[in-house]
């Protein structure tokens, strides 16, 4: 029969090298080895992991040794004491117990330990101990780490794309121009309205190096030395973009404890941003503020879903009905032609109408040409009247700041007296159900229910709070919103960047005659920086006599028209004439928006799924580098 092997393990950790050559791999190995030859535990093999740390049990050595121990290879295992078996007293319990199923002898020198003897009544103690010894590290590594991070210094490894390290001062960044304009180029088609899948598709197609390959060029990022392994160098993704568009650190400010980790699995954690400490203004800014804002906001309301025509619509994420505040969606085929048109999105939600009463439709064309006509009349006002244009740019914004301050900070006081209810709520429900006088299933519907509105309501005064923040410290904003109308002073067109800039959203009324081509619809526009502004006799018209009486006659012959069709939805006469035409009318209809997709197939806009490749189910590989405990006691 072949004598079993005797595994020696040695293991140094960062914090290990710290005390010392006395835990150094070569002090341990000949330790192990002359213990072994002088006990005669010959042959004997080694199994080394250098410069990882115990609370980790993904360490290679250390699964090649368990591995060798469950092929039944290994007799005795022998360590220069426990803690270099690991620094968590549940799992290293585990493995001795693992061990002495598989009848394996546990030896660690230095704690006097050896499991032929018996049991220890004290190991499990000391395992405890060396538990304790990492997490306290740990927590002196994170004190000075915080200390470092308090005091403004970065504390990331690396730099985010777009910046170096200074050569003279480790910790000051500066900026990189070559990845600094690609980090441009991408804020600026987001405010294009271009979607961070579209942006990464644009990139890779310039083969525009990934932030991971141009950093390791730089001998910075966490590819370096490795660069030959990534596939793609232009393999842009849409997690990417979006992770740029997110950094805050591009206004030139330091972010430090973005993410946490835990002391045993050595794992990153994102924090919520209420746990981020910021320091502003500590590197050269590579996107102003207002761009930067502006981006986050299209974020925040513009979601792009494949509608099978193209790109999203210049006004979308700005348009939102006025009376029920939910976002309008735009609708590019109506009616087989291509009119796109903007509707609100809580009316068709089922059942249609109860959410929001009507559709509040409107043509996004009529919408671009206001915009484009107030800003014209704006820009005009601005220069033959410099000085009262600016001052009713002052007053119109103080007095609407006012207004929405009162409202917001209203609102914030509702919602902070609702909170306490709730929490009063909560707490008598939970014990009238402890009493029995309610029972479990209705307890649970009103738990669930109140801790929901908790949830919205705790987002909602968290964005009031914010709102009201940024209101406060914004009071020169009429000066900002002078320099824009200054910088551009010619609207014959208007771009997504151009609306990005100008407008913070639009309310659609429903039209005064709903069903009525020739009618009007009142539509507010607010712009960034002073909210709702028209310039003085904006939109008055002078009628003569004449077209005040063709008007009156006008309306006269609708409202005829009206009461003819109330009395023939009545009698049910309409609804007749509606079922003979309306099957004529839908073919009608659907054989134009055939056309149309026709076009948008033959233009590469719209893939039909039946006209996908079928695709290859590709089989996984599973590689077993990162095993569980599970795994490895078997």
């Amino acid at each position: 029969m072949q004598k079993k092997l005797t595994a020696l393990y040695e293991r140094l950790s960062h914090d290990d090298d710290l005390m010392g050559e006395s835990n150094s791999i070569s002090n341990q190995k000949q330790m192990l080895s002359e213990y072994a030859e002088s006990h005669e535990l010959t042959p004997y093999i080694h199994f080394t992991d250098d410069g990882i740390s115990g609370t980790r049990f993904d360490r290679p050595g250390f699964i090649s040794m368990m591995d060798a121990i469950k092929a039944g290879q290994i007799g005795t295992v022998i360590i220069k004491d426990m803690s270099r078996l690991g620094r968590d007293y549940l799992m290293v319990g585990q493995i001795q117990e693992m061990m002495r199923q598989k009848q394996v002898r546990l030896i660690a020198i230095n704690d006097g330990h050896d499991s032929l003897n018996g049991d220890d009544d004290f190991l499990p103690f000391r395992n405890i101990m060396n538990e304790w010894y990492a997490k306290d590290t740990s927590k002196k590594i994170r004190s000075t780490f915080k200390a470092k991070g308090n005091s403004g210094k970065h504390v990331a490894s690396t730099t985010p794309y777009g910046y170096l390290k200074d050569p003279e001062d480790k910790n000051h960044w500066i900026i990189d121009e070559e990845a600094a304009q690609v980090v441009r180029r991408i804020f600026q088609m987001t405010m294009d309205g271009c979607g961070p899948y579209q942006i990464a598709k644009r990139l890779k197609e310039d083969q525009v190096e990934i932030p991971a390959v141009h950093m390791a060029r730089h001998g910075a990022g966490l590819w370096q030395g490795r660069v030959n392994e990534i596939k793609d160098p232009y393999a842009w993704g849409s997690s990417t973009v979006a992770g740029i568009l997110k950094k805050r650190e591009y206004l030139g400010h330091t972010v430090n404890f973005k993410t946490r980790k835990h002391f045993k699995d050595k794992k990153s954690h994102y924090v919520s941003e209420d746990n981020w400490t910021v320091f502003e203004d500590t590197q050269e800014a590579i996107i102003d503020k207002e761009t930067f804002d502006h981006v986050q906001r299209i974020r925040k309301n513009v979601r792009r879903y494949p509608d099978g025509w193209g790109e999203a619509h210049p006004l979308t994420g700005l348009m939102y009905c006025a009376d029920c505040g939910s976002k309008m969606y735009v609708h590019r085929v109506n009616n087989g032609k291509r009119i796109p048109q903007y509707t609100c999105s809580a009316y068709s939600k089922v059942p249609v109408g109860t959410l929001c009463p009507t559709q509040h439709r409107i043509n996004a064309d009529v919408v671009i040409q206001l915009i484009k006509e107030l800003l014209k009349t704006i820009a005009e006002y601005s220069d033959l009247n410099r000085e009262e244009f600016i001052e009713t740019v002052k007053t119109t914004q103080n007095s609407q700041q006012s207004s929405e301050m009162t409202k917001m900070k209203t609102r914030l006081t509702e919602a902070k007296k609702r909170m306490k209810e709730l929490e009063t709520l909560i707490c008598r429900i939970y014990e009238d159900n402890i009493l029995g006088k309610l029972p479990d299933e209705r307890y649970s519907t009103l738990n669930e229910q109140y801790s929901k509105e908790q949830k919205e309501l705790t987002v909602e005064i968290s964005e009031l709070e914010t709102e009201i923040s940024g209101v406060e410290n914004e009071r020169r904003s009429p000066d900002k919103f002078i320099a824009l109308v200054d910088k551009y002073k010619n609207f014959d067109e208007l771009t997504t960047y151009m609306l990005n800039e100008f407008v913070e959203k639009i309310l659609v009324h429903e039209r005064d005659r709903k069903g009525s081509q020739q009618t009007t619809q009142e539509i507010e526009i607010y712009f960034n920086f002073v909210g709702k502004y028209l310039p003085p006799h904006f939109g008055e018209i002078q009628m003569t006599p004449e077209e005040e009486e063709e008007m009156r006659k006008r309306e006269a012959r609708k409202d005829r028209l009206h009461q003819n069709y109330l009395r023939r939805k009545a009698n049910g006469k309409q609804k007749e004439y509606e079922n003979k035409v309306k099957q004529k009318k839908k073919a009608e209809i659907e054989a134009k928006k055939e056309v149309i997709r026709q076009e948008d197939i033959a233009k590469g806009v719209f893939v039909p799924v039946s006209m996908l490749l079928e695709a290859v189910p590709k089989k996984g590989v599973y590689e077993n580098e990162r095993r569980s405990i599970k795994g490895i006691c078997g």
